[in-house]
């Protein structure tokens, strides 16, 4: 979500050029080497402007861009909060289906941060073959882990359970996500970018215009098959009378729900859901969907809760938010994010970096919101034009904030708690925000699995509090915080955990 933050050869890259050998091609493992500079920037520096530092000297080869480290590891500690906060305060949790709340902007962020490092890591490649081969192995390492973490084999805190079935098995999610966004951009920059001099603003173009040409295309394809497609009615498993909802693989009926639409966003009658049926299998998808927090399923919504009188059919049904079509349209914001790296890449001045993010940024939020208004609401679950627009720019927004305090006035310690998250990104979004730590210190316990240190935390956060909600959100700060010191402890010890 390593984008996710957990792409091994995304996590050193440099921040400026600097002398280099050419006999580096691809750097081992997740160090990048530098390059000398090919170009000038094809902009003036406005009077009074500094350029950005001196470059790196031989005592300083692993020159970083703090700011991407603080963006990842905010992005890291978001997750953190809304996955376990969210059940207490249902507003910050992700929209039921229409609509974009606090969480509905995390995968976003971990997209646009992936597509960031990987303009850093490619800016040269004169070995396209060994660069591939990088690429396509961190492609596989990020979706068989993806696949174990959330595939059904660990089933997270108060959920002790191992193993899966592999009848059952989820073949989509957070990581096989961003490793299809990191495939399709890291190729594209690898292939798709002309060596030609960047010294002006038609060589800029010329250039990058293959990777844009790539972009409109997946958007095109997205929209014309979510618009486009024939949805005919279907049917799946639904829990039986004798059955709950933790338990809903027996006593079993089948349900049919009726679609024959085109063109609908609805939840049981879209596209996305419609392609994942037929090349996944209703099985293998998400059996949970946020939609049961609708108000057509859930009496206490936006928040899970019993099914109202008259419910649809539909409330029981699957749906995968990390599908294949919404997937290709996740992956255009690893794009969006290549841009911000091209531009950190060919100008060396703060004022032209952070003006022509400010631009590019505010072109997509723009774009949203006309798209919107077109007929196309925000939908984190469908992954829609509107809402890639949205969270593409509102990245730019926020990584330009954090570019202006951390590397532009130099206040890293203000943020050195998120750097050092950011810069072992993995490790934590493997034991957090997958659950593996706690569910590990859960399965030591006195007498009964529920008096265990972590229920016991948080049960006397909650008293001191004396309130349940208030007093689970200074758990979840207190987690967070853990895993910032944790995440300090490897810098120190010199420990990257990667791919």
């Amino acid at each position: 979500m390593a984008s996710v933050i957990l792409v091994s050869g995304e996590e050193r890259a440099p921040l400026l050029p600097s002398p280099s050998p050419p006999c580096a091609a691809v750097a081992e493992d997740d160090e990048i080497r530098p390059w000398p500079s090919d170009h000038h920037p094809f902009l003036p520096l406005p009077d009074g402007a500094a350029p950005l530092e001196p470059p790196a000297t031989p005592s300083d080869p692993k020159q970083r861009l703090a700011s991407l480290d603080v963006f990842r590891g905010l992005t890291v500690a978001l997750m953190i909060l809304v996955d376990d906060a969210g059940g207490a305060f249902p507003s910050i949790n992700h929209a039921p289906w229409f609509g974009v709340t606090l969480a509905d902007f995390v995968m976003p962020f971990f997209l646009f941060s992936v597509g960031v490092s990987v303009a850093l890591v490619f800016k040269k490649t004169p070995n396209k073959m060994a660069a591939t081969k990088k690429v396509i192995l961190r492609t596989i390492n990020l979706f068989l882990l993806g696949l174990v973490l959330q595939g059904g084999y660990f089933h997270g805190r108060n959920h002790l359970t191992y193993g899966v079935d592999i009848d059952r098995i989820r073949w989509l999610g957070i990581l096989q996500r961003i490793s299809i966004g990191y495939f399709l951009a890291a190729l594209s920059e690898v292939w798709l970018v002309s060596s030609i001099l960047v010294d002006s603003p038609m060589s800029y173009v010329k250039k990058y215009y293959m990777e844009w040409i790539i972009a409109i295309v997946i958007s095109a394809t997205y929209v014309s098959l979510l618009l486009g497609l024939y949805v005919p009615n279907w049917q799946f498993e639904a829990p039986g009378s004798n059955s709950t909802l933790s338990n809903s693989y027996y006593g079993t009926k089948i349900e049919t729900v009726q679609c024959r639409v085109r063109g609908s966003l609805s939840p049981p009658c879209n596209a996305v859901g419609l392609i994942d049926r037929l090349f996944l299998g209703q099985r293998h998808l998400y059996h949970n969907p946020v939609y049961k927090r609708t108000k057509e399923c859930s009496v206490n919504s936006p928040d899970y809760g019993p099914l109202p009188p008259n419910s649809p059919a539909w409330c029981l049904a699957p749906f995968d938010p990390e599908g294949l079509l919404s997937s290709l349209m996740a992956a255009v914001t690893c794009f969006a994010g290549l841009h911000f790296g091209h531009l950190i890449v060919h100008f060396k001045s703060h004022t032209q970096r952070i003006l022509l993010w400010s631009i590019t940024s505010l072109i997509l939020v723009l774009c949203a919101f006309v798209v919107q208004l077109s007929g196309m609401p925000f939908s984190k679950p469908l992954y829609t034009l509107s809402y890639m627009f949205l969270t593409a720019g509102a990245s730019g927004f926020l990584f330009i904030l954090i570019y202006y305090i951390v590397d532009v006035n130099q206040l890293k310690m203000t943020f050195i708690l998120f750097q050092w998250m950011g810069m072992n990104a993995l490790i934590v979004y493997i034991l957090a925000a997958s659950e593996l730590f706690p569910a590990f210190i859960q399965g030591f316990y006195w007498r009964s699995p529920q008096n265990n240190l972590v229920n016991a935390t948080e049960s006397i956060l909650q008293t001191i509090f004396h309130s349940k909600r208030w007093g689970t959100l200074a758990f979840v700060l207190l987690e967070i915080m853990f895993w910032c010191l944790a995440a300090g402890f490897l810098h120190m010890k010199g420990i990257f955990i990667k791919l």
